[in-house]
């Protein structure tokens, strides 16, 4: 037998420093992505619900006061979203007072708020176009879930508030 079939070749041996250059990539790149993470992260942080917590917890009871003002009046407000064909977005509200009349001392503002990125919020503009009725349109709206936010002034005063969610297909 020749012990040429049993021999195999030598390798290259596995030094000090080639361990080190493994260990050096190695924990390069775990350190190269995280930081690309972290940069995505904070790009992409859509920002906070409110700006003081602590202000806003000092206007908490004025909200609840507000509705309940708003409770014993007894409007019947109801708001229809509607796609349209374009990518747009219609909005349809209807304001009748407890007895049936039409709201026609109080105007209304809306905004279409996106739940988890207050970037792609979009502004309503609603016009009265005959007795109880206000009709606005957005002209390019993404599909997904939205908060139509309905608000009531009269006279520079706040006197309805609505939040509804709503999904856009």
């Amino acid at each position: 037998m020749s012990d040429a079939a049993t021999t195999t070749a030598p390798g290259r041996p596995i030094t000090g420093r080639f361990v080190l250059i493994c260990l050096i990539v190695f924990f390069g790149l775990i350190i190269a992505m995280n930081v690309v993470m972290m940069k995505l992260a904070i790009e992409t942080l859509p920002g906070t619900e409110v700006d003081s917590p602590y202000a806003a917890s000092l206007a908490y009871g004025n909200e609840i006061e507000a509705a309940r003002a708003q409770a014993t009046r007894g409007w019947a407000v109801v708001a229809h979203v509607a796609r349209d064909g374009d990518g747009g977005a219609s909005v349809r509200v209807e304001a009748r007072d407890r007895d049936g009349r039409p709201l026609t001392d109080v105007v209304f503002t809306g905004r279409l708020e996106r739940p988890a990125d207050r970037r792609s919020d979009q502004v309503v503009e609603l016009v009265a176009i005959g007795g109880a009725v206000f009709r606005g349109r957005v002209a390019q709206l993404a599909a997904g879930q939205w908060d139509l936010v309905l608000e009531g002034d009269n006279k520079g005063e706040r006197v309805f508030l609505s939040r509804n969610r709503v999904i856009l297909k």
